[in-house]
């Protein structure tokens, strides 16, 4: 078939899903890179799980928003399946099918993408990534301070000074109301308050079946509730693991809607920021047992990722130098391709960043132009009267200066 007759294909990605372009996901690497440096100084293994898991793995885990938005499907043997929806329950099968491999307690984190069939808007998405920390094995009120302290410690690190983490337990709603069966809808219409105000949220108390003067009783009862034992201990826990008294409080109202959790809940604001809480998690001491025929208990949370970039964009808080290479080296001839080429080749063995640019016929400012498009920090020129004298023009694409550095000093040079 001739190609001009063929049909042209429209490039476009699907409604809730993206791609990253090279700037952005430079951006992404480096949340990545420093959450992760921060997980494993705290000893936090790394684990992966599958994209796919059996569908009955899933099911029932999430209450009734998670079944509606679950990716589910019949795989090619006729096999139900569905996509990740969290890392969290994934987990869970992992600790139950692996339990003489793992000791306990069992502390991982896991940064990969999760799948939710939702209605895409801002802030939201269909695939986005999830990074986790987690502690398996333990009912200790020193796992819970770990996981919050770990996590404030990874804000810290992408350059966060001012955030509050809120803090809550699921028992606080456990006296609410006689008929338990009602308990999770009241904790999901809860746990919208700060989105959909007051009103709204007895409204749809009142739509699960509560009279509508028992909800106002429910939040004001919840406006007046003091912090639990376990709360105040944990709140002692914090402090001994350097976490400023002015960091945390008590959230009677924080509610987390997922069912699974047991106990600890908390969310993470960062001042400056308003849409929304960053980091959230809790202790889910119930969910493993579902697939270990036992109790295990566990707490753990995950961050918005997407919400940490945009945070971090709206504080400037990225590096201005945030590039992957420091450095191009500019080809001046085809003569004198070889002298860049080891000059490249230098720069690298001393653990630069270097990149050359791949066509010797190039004019020099086209050159400059696409170290410019780049964001590359430094230029380095090699023509003829360098070649001779073992030097090159160094030219700092930040400040415009262009200086002659010998061929020896050049790594220190672009280092600074």
């Amino acid at each position: 078939m001739n190609k001009n007759n063929m049909s042209r294909i429209e490039p476009k990605t699907l409604k809730g899903f993206r791609d990253f372009l090279p700037k952005e996901t430079r951006k992404r690497q480096y949340v990545i890179d420093a959450l992760r440096k921060v997980f494993e100084s705290y000893g936090f293994e790394p684990l992966e799980t599958p994209a796919l898991e059996y569908a009955e793995i899933l099911e029932g885990k999430y209450g009734e928003e998670g079944e509606r938005f679950m990716y589910k499907f019949e795989d090619k043997g006729d096999r139900k399946v569905a996509l990740r929806y969290d890392q969290t329950v994934p987990l869970a099968r992992v600790v139950s099918q692996y339990s003489n491999d793992l000791p306990l307690p069992f502390k991982r984190y896991q940064i990969s993408n999760v799948w939710r069939g939702e209605n895409p808007q801002a802030g939201r998405f269909r695939e986005f990534l999830q990074c986790d920390i987690d502690t398996v094995g333990t009912n200790s009120l020193l796992a819970d301070a770990e996981i919050i302290a770990c996590a404030a410690k990874g804000l810290k690190a992408l350059g966060f000074s001012k955030f509050k983490v809120l803090i809550n337990d699921r028992k606080v709603f456990s006296g609410l109301i006689e008929d338990n069966n009602k308990l999770p809808a009241i904790v999901r219409a809860i746990d919208k308050l700060k989105k959909n105000g007051r009103e709204k949220v007895i409204d749809e108390i009142v739509s699960a079946g509560i009279e509508k003067g028992l909800a106002g009783e429910i939040l004001q009862a919840l406006e007046t509730q003091k912090p639990t034992e376990n709360i105040n201990r944990l709140f002692g826990y914090l402090k001994t693991l350097g976490i400023s008294e002015g960091n945390f409080e008590f959230a009677p109202f924080l509610a987390r809607g997922l069912d699974y959790y047991t106990s600890t809940i908390f969310e993470i604001e960062i001042e400056g920021y308003d849409a929304g809480s960053v980091c959230g998690g809790g202790r889910y001491d119930s969910l493993i047992g579902m697939f270990a025929n036992r109790t295990i208990p566990a707490v753990g949370c995950a961050f918005g990722f997407d919400r940490l970039i945009e945070a971090m964009d709206s504080l400037n808080l990225f590096p201005a130098d945030l590039t992957t290479a420091r450095v191009l080296v500019t080809v001046f001839s085809k003569e004198l391709f070889e002298k860049s080429f080891k000059v490249a080749s230098t720069l690298r063995e001393k653990g630069i960043n270097t990149e050359i640019y791949l066509d010797e016929q190039a004019k020099m400012d086209r050159q400059l132009k696409y170290a410019d498009q780049k964001d590359i920090s430094y230029v380095v020129i090699i023509g003829p009267k360098e070649a001779g004298t073992g030097s090159v023009t160094l030219k700092n694409m930040r400040t415009g200066e262009q200086k002659t550095v010998p061929l020896e000093q050049l790594g220190e040079a672009v280092k600074q």
